[in-house]
């Protein structure tokens, strides 16, 4: 089942999370995609495909599921020659055994961690992967970032969604006895944006994204506020992405050996 607060944000604002949200840096899915040797690839909670579009440059074949109707239309729109189909990452409607890699980006947060963890271990193949990618960027001390957190945080849900810091999904994947130990790596990107495409960024948050029409215009409104009087127009944010992944055990092989 899709969390209603997600089903919410992201179908009312597809276009504006296609708009606004960062893309993913392409050596590092490339070294992910070389260590899996990964022909045949699942992008999982794929949204609009901002890292499907990544993957279906450098894979034979990519499979995009997004459960939320808004956000596949967007991917299909943009990526007519990648497979989407609607799905969750606890019922995955592909077979067991048949891809080579699953790819979870920004999203792993949204999910029953111990019953995804499962449903990609049984669709990854042996010796198959798994990588989940979060982007993070920092709230820099300067005027204005810390003038529009604080807008932000004032004009949010009152009782925001769970972030990736509170949602047991690292404890999930190392519960699930058919996946090898979880490994920790980072990448840096940069992405160049303006007012309007942070504004869509903005809205693309599912705390802001969900709220009832009169309040998201308000807390757009104040963003926008915030930006004009700073004079922000045209700008470049550096983004760490955090990368975490792990290989599926093979026939006879312990947990400690796996990867």
């Amino acid at each position: 089942m899709v969390d209603p607060v997600a089903a919410r944000a992201f179908g009312a604002q597809a276009a504006e999370y296609e708009r606004g949200r960062p893309g993913w840096p392409g050596d590092a899915v490339t070294a992910l995609l070389e260590r899996f040797g990964a022909g045949n690839v699942l992008d999982l909670a794929a949204g609009t495909g901002k890292l499907t579009r990544v993957l279906a440059e450098r894979a034979d074949t990519v499979i995009a599921v997004e459960p939320v109707d808004g956000m596949r239309d967007v991917l299909r729109e943009r990526l007519p020659h990648v497979r989407a189909m609607s799905g969750t990452a606890e019922a995955i409607p592909l077979p067991d055994g048949s891809v080579d890699a699953v790819f979870v980006a920004e999203a792993f947060h949204w999910f029953d961690p111990p019953a995804a963890a499962a449903e990609i271990a049984r669709v990854v193949k042996p010796g198959g992967g798994l990588a989940v990618l979060w982007n993070t960027v920092a709230w820099e001390d300067v005027g204005w970032m810390r003038e529009l957190h604080d807008t932000l945080v004032e004009h949010r849900l009152h009782d925001p969604p769970k972030g990736r810091e509170k949602v047991p999904w690292r404890e999930a994947l190392e519960a699930e006895p058919r996946l090898g130990p979880l490994h920790d790596e980072e990448a840096t990107h940069e992405h160049v944006t303006d007012r309007e495409s942070e504004l869509a960024h903005i809205a693309s948050f599912s705390w802001v994204g969900a709220l009832p029409p009169d309040r998201f215009e308000a807390a757009i409104a104040a963003c926008r506020a915030v930006l004009e009087k700073h004079g922000v127009d045209r700008l470049t944010m550096t983004y760490k992405t955090l990368i975490t992944w792990t290989q599926a055990k093979r026939a006879g092989e312990s947990r400690a050996s796996a990867g």
